[in-house]
């Protein structure tokens, strides 16, 4: 039962950067920039002062501290800490790249497991850095593409290990049979509860932070030569059995050679779950394009798929915390007709507190309509009422950033650089914006890293 998981090893040992397509290099150099620029300002997300000074109780000789953390000048830890912190952050804001068929947020365990690894071998060229990532995601993407169930556990840390291993593999260019005695270990750590989802915990991130670390221990043990199951993917206790309700490998497997999961992740245009952004954007039209004020909205109900009614169609209320709101689209979408826009700042306690905000929030549901695709986005409908008898309906198809509707290069450019901004690092968004436009260039991928962490 193990050829399976072989095939995901030996693909993503075999990437090669020349091989792959102009575009798909694109989309990777475009996505770790906004990974980058993302988990920099994810060193103002709440509670991440809390990790941080977490992680630094966890040991650690000071001989060891190689680790940059992104978004924080002159701050390092052991590379293991690093990865951990640096996960939390990319993840902790919500504003990270997702790929939407698998549920699944490949890129805040894949991006600060290299990172990391960084710090303690190499120097390692960019395209070393950017083919080891695309392998990663190739791997990641698979298991959540593989399920044929609705999510049960939080895929981007129980999938999101193995992506992360698999990339190190690569980078490291580890023999088939190491790689595969570290994805066994990748299955021992893989754990991640719905459950801080359910109550809006920012367990969440830190679900996603033990993956990412755990990926560089899966690694260690594998090297130091720990033989570990092999059976990781389909065995009786293997990964997929135990964390989906069902599963067909065949499509994923049958699609290896021919196409890069990398081209397939969607960019987030606003710092809330993925699961927002279909009424975000509907609710931004009402706006501009038929001139609906809080004013004038009666009620507000958004109808869209089981999946995004459980992810994101809870109630707002008062006193919420900021990891709650960012996946309460009644919330976001008042924010959104009231100020136009949902940015990183609209988390902090008085924003969250606002009366006429909370009233308009009252006012927007958000109703299952029965899909039975279980990882379906769209489509789903925004149906308007307002005070004045009229009815306005909005169909939404496909989502902002997602590759059939992608962002801008001024869009992307702009989310780089509020997200720099909101950290007091505006003045590198120029120089970092030119270092990630030729990261394949570079001869040491740090160089850039370094500079994303403030030196």
């Amino acid at each position: 039962m193990t050829a399976a998981a072989n095939a995901l090893v030996d693909h993503a040992l075999s990437v090669r950067w020349d091989a792959l397509p102009a575009a798909v290099k694109a989309d990777a150099r475009r996505l770790l920039h906004d990974a980058v620029a993302v988990g920099a300002a994810g060193a103002g997300a709440a509670y991440a002062d809390v990790v941080l000074a977490a992680a630094r109780g966890w040991g650690g000789s000071r001989d060891a501290e190689t680790g940059l953390v992104l978004g924080r000048p002159g701050v390092r830890l052991p590379p293991a800490q690093a990865a951990f912190v640096n996960a939390f952050q990319l993840h902790g804001q919500e504003y990270d790249s997702v790929h939407e068929k698998a549920v699944l947020h490949p890129l805040p365990t894949i991006v600060p497991a290299l990172v990391a690894e960084l710090g303690r071998s190499g120097p390692y060229s960019g395209e070393e850095v950017l083919a080891a990532m695309v392998a990663g995601v190739d791997v990641a993407i698979a298991l959540g593409i593989a399920a044929t169930t609705p999510l049960r556990f939080f895929r981007p840390a129980t999938a999101g290990v193995f992506g992360a291993t698999a990339a190190l593999a690569r980078l490291k260019r580890l023999p088939s049979e190491t790689a595969m005695d570290a994805m066994g270990y990748a299955l021992a750590f893989s754990s991640g509860t719905m459950q801080a989802h359910t109550e809006g915990k920012p367990a969440l991130p830190v679900q996603v932070a033990a993956s990412a670390r755990s990926a560089l221990q899966a690694i260690d043990l594998a090297e130091a030569g720990l033989p570990g199951p092999r059976d990781w993917l389909e065995g009786p206790f293997g990964y997929l059995p135990l964390f989906e309700a069902g599963f067909d490998l065949g499509p994923v497997l049958a699609d290896l050679k021919h196409r890069r999961r990398i081209a397939e992740v969607a960019c987030k245009p606003f710092p809330t779950g993925r699961a927002c952004h279909g009424g975000l954007v509907a609710v931004r039209k009402l706006a501009t394009e038929h001139g609906v004020t809080p004013a004038d909205l009666d009620s507000l109900t958004y109808s869209a798929s089981p999946l995004i009614h459980h992810l994101v169609g809870r109630v707002a209320k008062p006193r919420m915390d900021t990891a709650y709101a960012r996946l309460c689209l009644p919330y976001l979408a008042a924010v959104m007709l009231t100020r136009g826009r949902v940015g990183l700042d609209d988390y902090t306690p008085q924003r969250l507190n606002e009366p006429d905000v909370l009233a308009l929030a009252a006012r927007i549901v958000v109703e299952s309509d029965g899909n039975p695709d279980p990882a379906a986005f769209v489509p789903a409908r925004a149906t308007a009422r307002l005070k004045d008898g009229r009815k306005i309906v909005l169909d939404v198809t496909v989502q902002l950033g997602s590759p059939d509707f992608p962002m801008s290069r001024d869009e992307h450019l702009e989310k780089t650089r509020s997200c720099l901004a909101f950290v007091g690092m505006e003045a590198v968004h120029g120089p970092l914006t030119d270092l990630f436009d030729r990261f394949d260039t570079l001869t040491d991928a740090r160089e850039a890293f370094v500079l994303a962490s403030g030196g």
